[in-house]
């Protein structure tokens, strides 16, 4: 090959009509990812993107939309256990998945049933 990857530039996930207030609420307000302005040309197709650092995060409509329960993005972040305190202070529930040796994880459901993960090296992987 002649070319080379250099990384994931965002993920996209999908939401019903008319769930931009909603993903505002919880990837902006409740997750603290930055929405940041779709390109005009864009726009009319709704939804909305968000970002925090390197983790670039689109919500999409889709029409005939099916949450996405088995595929996931997976964010890594720094102190997944003050994650899981925040969480627990915003009555969010998660599950906690320790099937992979030295690493932390959970899973979160978006207001849409979007399956989110969040995870945590805790060891020499």
């Amino acid at each position: 090959m002649v070319f080379t990857y250099q990384s994931i530039d965002h993920v996209q996930l999908a939401g019903p009509k008319n769930c931009e207030d909603d993903a505002r609420s919880f990837y902006g307000e409740l997750l603290g990812l930055e929405e940041i302005t779709k390109p005009q040309a864009l726009q009319k197709n709704g939804g909305v993107w968000f970002q925090a650092g390197n983790v670039h995060l689109h919500i999409g409509i889709d029409v005939s939309f099916i949450p996405a329960r088995k595929a996931h993005p997976a964010i890594e972040v720094h102190d997944l256990n003050a994650m899981k305190s925040y969480l627990s202070s915003k009555s969010i529930t998660y599950k906690v998945d320790t099937q992979i040796p030295d690493i932390d994880r959970i899973y979160v459901h978006d207001p849409f049933g979007n399956r989110l993960e969040f995870l945590e090296y805790i060891g020499a992987f």
